[in-house]
């Protein structure tokens, strides 16, 4: 059986009062909407599949918020599972900004770039 100081422990440099604020987003919904639309247009969807990830990963963040608020549940559980999520969270948009800046997307507009509609018109 565990001592009582394992069985309260925290992830490492959590604190429950900033539990619920810790996810930052970079990108918000409309832009990663826009690169997931016009990444599935070309020959390459990996920019989509990495927004698809960051989206299921916002959605995992609020449900795991909505139960931090349920007193019937365990509260360390779910700070846990809610810091895991905000660090994989940051790790997929700095990706995904690394991402689009390697492919040529404008960083203002998240356009599409030239080059890449051109091999989408060119793939069979």
């Amino acid at each position: 059986m565990q001592s009582p100081e394992k069985q309260t422990a925290k992830p490492s440099g959590f604190q429950l009062n900033n539990c619920l604020d810790i996810m930052k987003e970079h990108f918000s919904a409309s832009q990663i909407n826009r690169v997931m639309s016009q990444s599935l247009d070309y020959e390459c969807a990996c920019p989509a599949q990495v927004c698809g990830a960051i989206v299921d990963l916002r959605d995992l963040y609020q449900y795991q918020k909505k139960c931090m608020r349920d007193t019937v549940n365990d509260l360390r559980v779910h700070e846990s599972i809610a810091h895991a999520t905000a660090q994989a969270h940051e790790i997929l948009e700095t990706c995904l900004k690394e991402v689009l800046g390697l492919e040529g997307w404008d960083p203002q507009t998240l356009s599409l770039p030239e080059a890449l509609k051109l091999k989408a018109e060119k793939a069979p």
